[in-house]
């Protein structure tokens, strides 16, 4: 197919194009036949998006519905908590439009399939940089009265990094792609450029390297602080949040970097050459599971946040008439201990109607 032909059927939305960079690029070596189902490995990518999806929703919903979380960091946790729920629906669409279903799906349909991915990713990395600039900023200019101003800041922040999120994700389908130029594809992804690539992986890079930097100084500026001031409730709670972000850090950093040597990898390799990067699919387990980790450092990292989570998690149960175990358990041994003291309690009146009276002599009356 020469190239008048090739952009002729990819402005027709032919699924042949998806075919020819496929198998231009080695990705239809080593595939599953059509007849033998999802198979295991996409049944276990797709419990553990479901349990990321619920993970995701309960955190969010917890710090939306309580008001005690009406400050401009809970509000960056919500934002990377609806980041982490993203990515747990982009894997579940991404699985159920994979497989054999990739070769009768247009060109648009697989952009966007792989383009939620990217988008989710930038969201992601985009909402830590967020919240790590804001808390280095509080800590080295702590001006009071400005935590309105802040969390404005942060609302356009936040709205800022879904827009250029929302835009990295699109950029391939608005033309920064390899259609129809075979020698620029990549072998993971045969419809996207390898500058495309590069350029996500080197500003990722970037970011990850600053939001590490910005905490290291925060790092260093609690633990001069803590030196000369005495320690108090609210600097306690701070120390413990700060924490809490950089576990979150640490988490997605660990979890997301074999996956950007691997599209670097991609990139600095010839496509017909680059047999083994097909059979590298543990890395994007490792970057979903980065996702599930998220709520739990979240829920035992603060206990607020726990407190609310377990609030929802009773509501639901009560809601759905189910019993709960532990509140039965609990209202046992209550009831226990009140019947308990209720006969110890009528055990004394009885004892003092039946001991005798104390009466005064008649020579004391007067």
């Amino acid at each position: 197919m020469n190239i008048t032909e090739c952009l002729a059927s990819f402005a027709r939305q032919e699924p042949s194009i998806i075919l020819l960079h496929y198998n231009h690029t080695g990705k239809l070596e080593n595939r599953r036949a059509p007849g033998e189902g999802m198979g295991l490995i996409r049944i276990i990518f797709i419990v553990v998006s479901c349990v990321v999806v619920v993970e995701n929703l309960l955190v969010f919903v917890a710090i939306l519905h309580n008001r005690r979380f009406r400050s401009w960091v809970y509000y960056c946790i919500a934002n990377i908590t609806l980041c982490d729920l993203l990515t747990g629906t982009a894997y579940i669409v991404n699985l159920c439009l994979s497989g054999e279903q990739t070769f009768h799906i247009s060109p648009t349909i697989w952009f966007l399939r792989e383009g939620v991915l990217f988008f989710a990713l930038a969201a992601s990395t985009f909402s830590l940089l967020i919240t790590a600039m804001e808390r280095y900023a509080t800590m080295v200019n702590p001006i009071p009265y400005a935590s309105i101003h802040k969390t404005y800041r942060v609302y356009c922040l936040i709205g800022l990094c879904w827009l250029l999120a929302s835009l990295i994700g699109l950029l391939p389908l608005l033309g920064w792609n390899c259609i129809c130029n075979l020698e620029e594809c990549s072998t993971l992804l045969p419809l996207y450029s390898k500058s495309y690539i590069l350029f996500c992986v080197v500003m990722f890079s970037i970011i990850i390297i600053g939001i590490v930097a910005l905490y290291s100084g925060i790092y260093h500026l609690v633990k001069t602080s803590a030196k000369s001031a005495c320690s108090s409730k609210s600097r306690l709670k701070s120390v413990r949040l700060l924490k809490t972000v950089f576990m979150i850090v640490a988490a997605f950093v660990v979890c997301w970097s074999p996956l950007f040597v691997l599209l670097l990898l991609d990139v600095f390799c010839d496509s017909p050459l680059c047999v083994r990067l097909h059979a590298m699919e543990w890395t994007i387990t490792l970057a979903v599971v980065n996702s599930a980790i998220n709520p739990i450092i979240y829920s035992f990292g603060s206990e607020d946040v726990r407190k609310a989570i377990l609030q929802i998690v009773c509501f639901c149960f009560i809601k759905a008439g189910a019993p709960l175990p532990f509140l039965a358990r609990s209202e046992s041994v209550l009831s226990g201990s009140t019947d308990s003291s209720y006969r110890l309690r009528e055990s004394f009146r009885n004892s003092k109607l039946l001991s005798p009276k104390k009466t005064l002599p008649k020579s004391a009356v007067i």
